[in-house]
C-alpha cells in the first residue's frame, strides 16, 4: 500500500517523478522503484517523504490502528483532491470541467472547510 499512496500523494501534489527524486534527493528510478513496490525506502527517506506531504508514517503505510481512528479532513481534501483530477468527462451545468475548474474546486474546499473550522462550526 505504501507504493501506492506514495504515488498518489505525488500526483496529488503536481510533482514528476524527476521533481520528487530531487526534493528527496535519491534517483529518478529510486522514485519508480518505490512506486511500483520493488524498493521500500530507508527510514531517512520516509521522514523525508512524510515532511514533503505533511503525513504521517501511518498514513503512508495505511496502519489502522482500530475502528475509532478518525481520518484528517487534511487526508480526506487529498483523496478528493486526487480522485478529482483523475475523473474523465466531468459535467457541470452541462459543460466539461477543465483541469482549471478542478483545481477551483480544491480550493474552494479548502477555503470552505478553513472558514468553517475557524467559525466554530465544527462543534460535537
Amino acid at each position: 500500500m505504501f507504493n501506492e499512496n506514495l504515488k498518489k500523494l505525488r500526483q496529488i501534489h503536481g510533482l514528476t517523478q524527476m521533481q520528487m527524486a530531487s526534493k528527496l534527493n535519491v534517483s529518478p528510478s529510486a522514485i519508480g522503484m518505490y512506486e511500483q513496490g520493488r524498493r521500500i525506502p530507508d527510514s531517512d527517506i520516509l521522514k523525508k517523504i512524510c515532511k514533503v506531504f505533511n503525513v504521517s508514517m501511518d498514513y503512508l503505510f495505511d496502519v489502522v490502528l482500530n475502528d475509532d481512528d478518525n481520518k484528517s479532513v487534511d487526508d480526506f481534501i487529498d483523496e478528493i483532491t486526487y480522485t478529482l483530477k483523475k475523473q474523465k468527462g466531468l459535467m457541470f451545468n452541462g459543460r466539461p470541467i477543465t483541469q482549471k475548474d478542478k483545481e477551483k474546486i480544491v480550493q474552494a474546499i479548502k477555503l470552505a472547510t478553513a472558514i468553517a473550522i475557524s467559525s466554530g462550526d465544527f462543534k460535537e
